[in-house]
């Protein structure tokens, strides 16, 4: 079963319909929807050239993707746990395995240059805003560590593991002991303020948003990094050196990148450049990627570094040291 917080369309505006059709939706622009599910490369061109962010800033690719992908994760979803939140409560269902319909309909926010859209629908069980125990899921209730995964501005977002057995065992109504002792959760209590009900300040939201924005951005090179490893052993036209990918699992590797690109203050560990998060508008060359600092060695604690993404290529397999050196004779 997999878990996902979604919002539906800019403002919610469709959360409502949602709500009383008994559906899980998303939409993209009328005039890109002919090239889903098979085309993704016409997809990306087309929306590129056609619709633009609300700023009327051009749209960036990661962007574009991740539109295309959230149609095909609807789609495909079948007994999948999703969750919205309304402010005041979370509200649950669970996706049934029923077609996914197109309805083409006006676009109630045409400020990204739509006037009509495909809205996809998936058939899923009347949405609940009471745990299974028959409990209120009420916002203002939630333990704020929770709070902090629980809070999505974009579309769709998949909730990871262990923070998916939390919700999980929130929507049953069972025993949650096992998360509020863990040091991260007892910390987050006791600065919140213990038992306290209160709002976020946009200071705190901002920083919960960057925290997710940092995840969601480890997880992507996290993942790039094993198909990386895992192509090194096929046989190719030129002898490709071995890479292994020696986390004990995809949730340890996160949190030491996660934890990488906070001691590294958000910069390339070579150049000093700033880095982008996956999110944030911008040079797609400057977006974070995770390097070998030995390319002798494999994907491991202590030999990552995040760098630019123009630096990993140029870098390829050169030492680090001389790779620094050339930098700076670059600089000087």
């Amino acid at each position: 079963m997999n878990v996902y917080i979604a919002n539906f369309g800019s403002g919610n505006w469709a959360w409502p319909e949602c709500r009383e059709r008994s559906i899980i939706a998303t939409m993209d622009d009328v005039r890109v929807g002919r090239f889903w599910p098979n085309d993704l490369e016409g997809y990306s061109r087309e929306t590129l050239r056609l619709v633009k962010n609300r700023n009327g800033e051009p749209l960036q690719q990661g962007t574009v993707t991740r539109w295309f992908n959230q149609i095909t994760w609807l789609d495909e979803s079948n007994g999948d746990l999703w969750l919205h939140s309304d402010t005041q409560h979370l509200w649950w269902t669970v996706s049934l395995p029923g077609p996914t319909t197109v309805e083409e309909r006006d676009e109630p926010d045409p400020s990204f240059g739509s006037q009509r859209i495909n809205f996809y629908c998936k058939p899923c069980l009347p949405w609940s805003s009471k745990d299974k125990q028959g409990r209120e899921l009420r916002w203002d209730a939630l333990h704020p560590r929770a709070k902090m995964f629980l809070m999505n501005q974009g579309t769709f977002q998949p909730v990871l593991n262990d923070n998916a057995h939390y919700v999980q065992a929130l929507i049953d109504g069972t025993d949650l002991s096992r998360w509020y002792n863990l040091p991260e959760w007892q910390a987050k209590a006791e600065k919140s303020g213990k038992g306290a009900v209160r709002s976020f300040s946009p200071a705190e939201i901002a920083q919960i948003q960057e925290e997710q924005r940092m995840r969601q951005t480890a997880a992507r090179m996290i993942k790039t990094a094993k198909q990386t490893a895992m192509q090194s052993g096929e046989e190719v036209l030129s002898v490709t050196k071995d890479k292994r990918f020696l986390f004990s699992s995809d949730a340890a590797a996160q949190e030491y990148t996660v934890d990488l690109m906070k001691k590294q203050e958000g910069r390339c560990a070579l150049t000093g450049l700033k880095l982008l998060l996956d999110e944030e508008p911008g040079d797609d060359q400057l977006r974070y990627s995770l390097d070998r600092i030995d390319s002798s060695r494999h994907y491991e604690a202590g030999n990552l570094q995040v760098v630019c993404k123009f630096i990993n290529k140029w870098k390829g397999a050169m030492e680090n040291e001389e790779f620094k050196r050339l930098i700076t004779k670059i600089r000087e």
